[in-house]
């Protein structure tokens, strides 16, 4: 993946779209642009981007209902739009949308939501088993995780917790997501047990300082693995 990856922004608003279009361009990324959900899908089997910018108030259909279509043609899927109710966020995330900005945003933060994901493809393209964050390593595959270069004992349910976020670095991974994927289906509203995780896991980690900050909670959405 390089900096000219191309980048495609789906948007009925013209304005939006050249923000982020102008945005991107200086950014040194190739853009694209839709401005409804008929376009969108042409645009994604046209150009193949590798991200797309999607709103979800599209005049012809509901953004939502195109968020597993993109996913499906192997696009990463960053959601910018004005709904803020936690119940649409968690959709979207669940539906496969890789992050969620909410309107009015800053560019320069979706910019960098633009490099997260980019970088989250490179990750799975190469198959790494090892995620590293400063001073923290986390070996996939040995189940094992590294500080300074000593292991770190963590529980068998506090790795796992750590290792869904580890394969999603930088996005947020709903509670659903990393319920089911910890502790099975059946346990999708046990949000104590991820509580009980992430405190064991920064206890663990973050060594008591107030400055480190390795997992970033989403209130009402999920938890985001911070310093990839």
């Amino acid at each position: 993946m390089s900096q000219r990856a191309m980048i495609l922004v789906v948007d009925d608003e013209p304005a939006i779209r050249r923000l982020l279009g102008a945005s991107l361009t200086r950014a040194g990324y190739r853009v694209s642009e839709a401005g409804n959900a008929r376009e969108a899908l042409t645009a994604v089997q046209i150009d193949k981007p590798e991200a797309v910018l999607l709103d979800l108030g599209l005049p012809d259909r509901d953004g939502l209902e195109l968020v597993p279509l993109i996913k499906a043609a192997g696009a990463t899927v960053i959601v910018v739009s004005a709904r803020d109710a936690t119940e649409e966020k968690v959709t979207a995330l669940d539906l496969g949308a890789d992050d969620y900005v909410t309107k009015p945003f800053d560019t320069e933060e979706v910019l960098a939501r633009v490099r997260t994901a980019l970088r989250h493809r490179l990750s799975v393209e190469a198959a790494a088993p090892v995620v590293r964050l400063g001073e923290i390593e986390i070996d996939l595959a040995a189940r094992l995780v590294r500080r300074d270069g000593e292991e770190v004992h963590l529980t068998p349910k506090e790795f796992g917790f750590l290792a869904e976020l580890a394969k999603h670095p930088g996005r947020v991974v709903t509670h659903v997501q990393l319920l089911r994927g910890v502790w099975g289906p059946g346990h999708e509203r046990d949000v104590e047990y991820l509580r009980v995780a992430a405190r064991g896991v920064r206890r663990k980690l973050e060594g008591g300082d107030p400055t480190t900050s390795l997992i970033r909670n989403e209130p009402g959405v999920g938890y985001r693995l911070m310093g990839a």
